[in-house]
């Protein structure tokens, strides 16, 4: 006869102080995906004054210093259209986190909880990995500075 794991028999049980917890923290959801929104969509229309702008940072010429040479207006542009769309997806799966949470403390109703918490889980596996690309990017960019740094003292 099989012997069963203690996880087998294992039923998880959901206090009313947990019940507060996860109120607590889908308000707070809510409230930071609401401002991530809010945030996202001045972004957004500083991407389009920018366009808009187009080459007027370029036609500055010296008096801008060297990003006004080095940056268009589309080029700044379509950077902040980059970070809006990266940064929309994590603040939409936050706020569904609250809103789900929110109902499922509310109706007691354990579909809405996995719901939930699966938002939750994709909120943190999408900020995980943009860390670890953020992280992988900066050693890149340090050991190519350090390549450069190293190769323009090599040959003075």
């Amino acid at each position: 006869m099989e012997e069963q794991s203690h996880f087998d028999s294992f039923e998880l049980q959901f206090t009313n102080e947990a019940k507060d917890f996860l109120a607590t923290a889908g308000k707070w959801a809510t409230f930071l995906s609401i401002i991530g929104f809010i945030v996202l969509g001045l972004m957004l229309l500083g991407s389009f004054a920018m366009f808009a702008m187009g080459s007027a940072l370029s036609g500055l010429g010296g008096a801008g210093g060297p990003m006004a040479s080095m940056m268009s207006g589309a080029t700044i542009g379509i950077i902040y259209l980059v970070i809006v769309v990266l940064c929309f997806f994590p603040t939409l799966y936050l706020f569904k986190f609250g809103a789900k949470a929110k109902q499922a403390v509310n109706n007691s109703n354990t579909a809405e909880l996995t719901e939930c918490i699966g938002n939750l889980k994709s909120y943190f596996k999408f900020v995980g990995i943009f860390t670890i690309i953020t992280i992988v990017f900066y050693i890149v960019v340090f050991i190519a500075a350090m390549a450069i740094g190293i190769g323009a003292a090599a040959s003075m």
